[in-house]
């Protein structure tokens, strides 16, 4: 049998099967690293139940943790996922126990169902918790009564994560994956990446398998072409 070549278009091949494959992430609460931009959504989390509204929004910008902290509260509290429309059931799903809704400020829904779940968390003692990149006074809502019921729910802050988080981040990435990566690579990286934790599960991962697919150790210029090619890819077309 004839041995297939190992052409650059070959390799080029194997490298790009590789990447379409993704990492699955860690969700769980001692998988996050808690540093002072996401300290207080990390503290309301685990005061639940025991928060200070029915109602609580985490805003904060992409890759900043919302979604991690949202699989935490859906774990602990069993909340359920809803889309406030009309006729899908989130209102009565509301009052039988904690819903969660996330991407509000993106995810288009009812003005007049979204009213009805947060008066059926009030009503009944559940809980409703929103995520969102926006501050819900910017959501395009013209509903009154809806608007007052937003204004009176706990919203959130989250920063987007410092260089120290980052770090600290794409160090645990890596131990996830049992591979060691020296302090100035790690704050290479950093100092050339997108500040958000979404974008360091994306380099981490593709260096990983990027390696894997060249059998190489992952180092500066690797990271360097991961960097540069997650740039052309955030380039609009």
């Amino acid at each position: 049998m004839t041995e297939p070549k190992n052409t650059d278009a070959t390799r080029r091949g194997a490298e790009q099967l590789t990447l379409r494959f993704g990492h699955e992430e860690a969700r769980g609460r001692d998988d996050l690293l808690v540093s002072d931009p996401l300290a207080a959504a990390v503290a309301m989390i685990d005061r639940w139940p025991e928060w200070p509204s029915p109602v609580v929004i985490l805003a904060g910008p992409v890759g900043s943790g919302k979604s991690h902290l949202a699989s935490i509260w859906r774990e602990r509290a069993h909340a359920v996922d809803i889309v406030p429309l009309m006729g899908s059931g989130a209102s009565e799903q509301a009052a039988a126990g904690p819903v969660i809704f996330e991407d509000a400020d993106r995810i288009a829904f009812d003005e007049t169902e979204l009213f009805h779940v947060i008066n059926s968390v009030r009503q009944h003692g559940k809980h409703l918790l929103m995520t969102s990149r926006l501050w819900p006074m910017s959501w395009p809502v013209t509903l009154p009564d809806l608007k007052s019921r937003l204004k009176a729910a706990t919203t959130v802050e989250i920063g987007e994560p410092d260089e120290d988080l980052l770090s600290q981040v794409i160090v645990k990435l890596f131990a996830d994956r049992q591979l060691y990566t020296d302090d100035k690579l790690v704050a290479y990286i950093v100092n050339r990446m997108e500040r958000s934790l979404e974008a360091a599960q994306t380099i981490v991962d593709r260096l990983d398998r990027l390696a894997l697919a060249r059998g190489t150790r992952i180092t500066r210029p690797l990271a360097a072409e991961v960097l540069n090619a997650l740039g052309k890819d955030d380039q609009p077309d």
